[in-house]
């Protein structure tokens, strides 16, 4: 279920917008100024914010300052072209004037949801079972979380950027340096055992070949 935090200080929309959006299946959270925003914000990420600006203790202009990856839809009663500019290229996602139809937001929601969840995506790399979070460096096979080490980890990243494709060993051990300098093409074989290993024990297939004489590529696991 998506979170949608609304931060307005006006009783009457607020408590509109919590019904409609609690009726579309969102979870909804509703602050009523700045200030009540911010500290829920401070241990929560909501999937989106409808903010408005006019709010009392911090304003919504300096709130959208603080607010980080996180889509804001800008719902305001000013109206003039600059303000909707300077807000806009100062980070918001999006800006509706009031008063505004509740179907045109909820579509101009579900575009922001939908581009956030696309954007995320792109962080995760993925072959058949296995998928790597490029974020939070977190690998799971067939379901189950995996603990590789640094080296495994950039192994199967570089590997899982080609997928189907040999990866020649000075292209591994190159590409890995920075992150693992002490790699070398001795080690290397124990580091690719290792991993075929673990993805083994996780899945029950071997996902890794080695082409001899040139490197090692992903292939369609059986």
């Amino acid at each position: 279920m998506k979170k949608i935090m609304i931060v307005d200080d006006d009783q009457h929309i607020n408590e509109m917008l919590k019904e409609r959006l609690t009726e579309e299946g969102y979870e909804v959270t509703a602050a009523y100024s700045g200030t009540e925003a911010q500290m829920f914000l401070s241990g929560h990420k909501p999937d989106l914010i409808l903010l408005d600006l006019m709010l009392p203790g911090i304003s919504g202009e300096e709130l959208m300052t603080q607010i980080k990856g996180v889509p804001v839809i800008v719902l305001s009663a000013k109206a003039d072209i600059a303000d909707k500019v300077g807000l806009l290229r100062g980070g918001a996602a999006d800006y509706m004037t009031k008063p505004f139809a509740m179907e045109e937001l909820l579509a101009r929601i579900d575009v922001q949801l939908r581009k956030a969840e696309a954007a995320a995506d792109g962080n995760v790399l993925r072959f058949q079972e296995i998928s790597l979070d490029t974020d939070t460096h977190t690998v799971v096979c067939d379901g189950n979380e995996i603990r590789l080490t640094r080296t495994e980890y950039a192994i199967l990243k570089l590997l899982m950027q080609k997928p189907g494709q040999v990866v020649a060993k000075l292209t591994i051990l190159e590409s890995i340096s920075e992150d693992t300098p002490d790699c070398t093409e001795d080690s290397l074989k124990i580091h690719i055992h290792n991993l075929r290993r673990k993805l083994k024990a996780a899945a029950g297939k071997e996902y890794i070949s080695a082409v001899w004489g040139i490197g090692f590529m992903l292939t369609e696991a059986s």
